[in-house]
């Protein structure tokens, strides 16, 4: 399996709304089986997918538990599935990250355990900032999508998932890249034009590119539908699937054989 995280050192930049959107795109360019994982405790993934707002298992639960996460796996898109992180007391979740901290390759041999198709794709959706969750997420990726806004808060915090990324991932053999990514873009505002120049010539060939701010977005969560299938013909779909044929590209995920009743874009 091929494993992204998507990651970012501030929350309310959209991470979670990208990396469902990324997940349906990449699912359909390269007609693989693709895994969103939510390690983050808001839980806020499952609803981006369309998963009952109701549904209490997820990731924790079942650590908690000690089973299997392949039950709390819930097929969203054809092809694309969704492992939530559940709901759990204060209580508990303060003993899950306990244990997850104790253990270092908790993440990796839970997804291992997942015996899923040696061509999956998994794409972790991580808290903002430095936690546990995090830390494994980093310490497994092959590769990270370090989702900004184009804003000056957005930009000050760089340098500290920099150091995230060299501390977690940079040590290991395996770690492929990363990847910045301007969201909710607005072309108007100089201030987002002059974030733009910055971010490029400070990341160079690892600025990924950027999603346009679109109403498309907001509208489609509220419908429970991906913007792709909501806005086929809104900026935000192009730019998405734009972003997710440059990924497929660089993580060099050829298209497979192409699966009956799979989706194209």
């Amino acid at each position: 399996m091929k494993i992204l995280a998507v990651a970012s050192a501030k929350g309310g930049v959209g991470k979670t709304t990208v990396t469902e959107s990324l997940a349906v795109a990449l699912s359909r360019l390269t007609h693989r089986t693709v895994l969103a994982v939510d390690l983050d405790p808001q839980n806020a993934l499952a609803l981006h997918l369309g998963v009952d707002p109701q549904e209490l298992r997820g990731l924790s639960r079942s650590s908690l538990a000690g089973q299997d996460w392949r039950a709390v796996c819930f097929e969203r898109h054809e092809g694309v599935y969704a492992l939530p992180f559940g709901v759990v007391t204060e209580e508990d979740r303060t003993t899950l990250e306990a244990q997850i901290a104790a253990e270092p390759r908790w993440l990796a041999q839970q997804l291992h355990a997942l015996d899923l198709p040696d061509d999956a794709l998994v794409l972790l959706d991580t808290p903002p900032g430095p936690s546990v969750y995090g830390q494994q997420a980093l310490s497994t990726a092959q590769w990270v999508v370090v989702v900004m806004l184009a804003d000056a808060a957005s930009y000050a915090t760089m340098p500290l998932m920099q150091r995230m990324v060299q501390t977690y991932c940079t040590p290991r053999p395996e770690f492929a890249g990363a990847f910045y990514l301007l969201n909710q873009l607005n072309s108007a505002r100089q201030l987002s034009q002059d974030i733009l120049r910055v971010l490029r010539e400070s990341v160079g060939d690892s600025y990924l590119g950027a999603i346009h701010a679109d109403e498309a977005v907001p509208e489609a969560l509220a419908l429970g539908q991906s913007v792709l299938d909501h806005g086929p013909y809104s900026q935000a779909r192009h730019d998405i699937m734009a972003l997710a044929s440059a990924l497929a590209e660089r993580m060099q995920v050829l298209p497979a054989a192409h699966h009956p009743g799979r989706g194209s874009q």
